[in-house]
């Protein structure tokens, strides 16, 4: 089950209560910064702009792709690890705004992550340490630490103790050589 906080509106659907649930400024600068982040290929930089400038966690070494696009609304709700990749054209969100109400929920990504490109993340998920999300999936519950998960609704294909059997004798994933 996702963890999201909910906020009930009354009238015109939640989307034309936006700006009294988060300030007009604070959604140009955010949009601003994370256009600007797609765009360029130079990794710490990105990283710098989304700590400094979007409030966000991110751990050392973690990899945004080209074209990722973070919650605009409140990207300080994300958190990602140490070393993690975010693959390409990847949506992470923090909001939903629906008809009679908005939600919002923290997106907490682990260390060692692999995510696919074109993967839709939703608010309110954690993604353990040692996840692979395959590419195009949608996010839609928690991930647990070092399975392997893929598909639209989104499904657990290998648990980590099948991932550490299938990876055992791998020159790179399996057992450390002495």
């Amino acid at each position: 089950m996702r963890r999201t906080e909910r906020f009930p509106v009354e009238g015109a659907n939640s989307l034309w209560h936006v700006y009294k649930t988060v300030p007009f400024w604070k959604v140009v600068k955010n949009f601003a910064v994370i256009q600007l982040a797609r765009y360029t290929p130079f990794l710490g930089m990105k990283n710098w702009l989304y700590r400094t400038f979007l409030r966000m966690k991110v751990g050392d070494q973690t990899s945004f792709a080209l074209m990722v696009m973070l919650d605009v609304m409140f990207p300080e709700k994300i958190s990602v690890g140490r070393n993690t990749v975010i693959g390409y054209n990847t949506t992470i969100l923090a909001h939903e705004y629906l008809i009679k109400e908005y939600r919002l929920g923290n997106v907490e990504i682990g260390s060692e992550v692999m995510i696919g490109a074109n993967s839709t993340i939703l608010p309110g998920i954690t993604i353990g340490d040692g996840a692979i999300v395959s590419a195009g999936t949608l996010v839609h519950k928690d991930v647990p630490a070092g399975a392997f998960v893929g598909g639209n609704p989104m499904r657990v294909i290998y648990t980590k103790e099948v991932m550490a059997e299938r990876w055992a004798n791998d020159p790179i994933y399996g057992k450390k050589k002495e």
